[in-house]
């Protein structure tokens, strides 16, 4: 196995979720990754001087939890984070915060989100 690009251990021994041959991903995770099937980018933020993203377009999980889950996913490989302004996003809900950018699908993400539709989720 090679090594894992977000780690410094071996595939599979580092605890990401995302390393070996199977991936671990929270009701959560799966959701937000549903949501970037639908759409090619969803808008993300934060602030100058915290790496903590921020994403408000849905209300289903806190902002908390939103910020978590595209830590993980981000931490798996599965989205890709682009703090460069989206020309012409809305990005009235993140008024607040001065670092707007978007986060989309990987290849792999899309590869799992493949096959989460064609296989279902095992628990």
């Amino acid at each position: 196995m090679g090594d894992c690009n977000s780690c410094s251990h071996s595939c599979g021994s580092c605890g990401c979720g995302g390393c070996g041959k199977h991936l671990t991903l929270s009701s959560g995770e799966i959701s937000l990754l549903r949501m970037l099937g639908q759409f090619s980018f969803l808008p993300v933020a934060r602030k100058r001087d915290d790496m903590t993203p921020i994403f408000r377009e849905d209300t289903a999980y806190s902002q908390e939890e939103y910020s978590l889950f595209v830590q993980l996913l981000e931490k798996k490989r599965l989205i890709h984070l682009d703090y460069t302004p989206l020309k012409g996003a809305n990005m009235t809900q993140y008024a607040d915060f001065p670092v707007h950018g978007s986060m989309s699908l990987t290849q792999r993400g899309q590869q799992v989100l493949e096959t989460l539709e064609l296989q279902g989720i095992e628990e």
